[in-house]
């Protein structure tokens, strides 16, 4: 008998939070699930990693439905790095992450806690996805992404995905049967106007939240922006190598003092 796919499972809301468990139902359909997930919110950590103080992680029982469940101390990033190092007695065959409560499309990849769990599966070679809804609230419905999110996670294990490559899929905030469907798009160029609002402590001392307004430049029709705003689930595939190949021979050309 072929052995099913394992399928770890995390996120940066939190290991308690509705969109993992809504995450792990669906995979308990298609493989084996172990969840390492952070024991606190990790939303914004980008690709922060634990370097100057302990991790700790702890074998918890969410829901008693035949896998593990630990919750770490530390990052999304923290949480690949220990599931693959110190708990699976064998390698994924897929890491999701998510769902995530709010967008991670265009710019906001960046910053995400979601997708850095995705992309530091993909730096170990493994084939991974980073799931979001387009719902801030806690008590977000999840139910009417589960079809997709099924389909998606299937064709990566069938297919694989090229090496250096993860999923950045995005979910508009829609009833199943207004959802157009799927669309393969590139990252919308867009970015946040951020500012900063300052206030008093009682003791007179200043503090800042950051606020701001989010901007799409881009007016084409094959981002991610455009996708979402038209009732289509967006899907981006994304790289984590970071070099600008197209601009090292204009770099070559420059005449450096030595």
């Amino acid at each position: 008998m072929k052995k099913k796919p394992l399928i770890l499972v995390t996120n940066d809301d939190g290991v308690t939070a509705p969109g993992i468990r809504t995450l792990v139902s669906v995979m308990k359909t298609i493989g084996d699930v172990v969840v390492v997930a952070p024991d606190s919110p990790q939303s914004g950590m980008g690709h922060a990693i634990t370097l100057d103080s302990t991790l700790h992680i702890e074998k918890i029982y969410v829901e008693t439905n035949g896998y593990d469940t630990y919750s770490c101390s530390g990052t999304p990033a923290d949480c690949v790095k220990i599931a693959l190092n110190e708990i699976l007695d064998r390698r994924p065959d897929l890491v999701v992450s998510g769902i995530n409560h709010g967008s991670n499309s265009s710019i906001n990849v960046i910053y995400s806690g979601t997708m850095s769990a995705a992309i530091e599966a993909g730096i170990e070679g493994i084939p991974a996805i980073g799931f979001s809804l387009l719902d801030y609230s806690w008590n977000a419905n999840f139910e009417h992404s589960k079809s997709y999110i099924k389909s998606i996670a299937e064709n990566v294990l069938n297919e694989g995905l090229t090496e250096g490559i993860v999923l950045n899929v995005n979910i508009p905030n829609l009833e199943q049967n207004k959802i157009k469907g799927i669309k393969i798009c590139r990252q919308a160029k867009a970015n946040w106007k951020e500012e900063f609002d300052k206030r008093k402590t009682p003791q007179g001392k200043d503090y800042y939240w950051l606020t701001g307004t989010f901007v799409n430049y881009d007016k084409g029709e094959d981002t991610d922006e455009w996708a979402l705003e038209h009732g289509y689930i967006s899907v981006v595939p994304v790289q984590f190598d970071l070099t600008a190949h197209h601009v090292i021979q204009k770099l070559n050309t420059w005449s450096f003092n030595e």
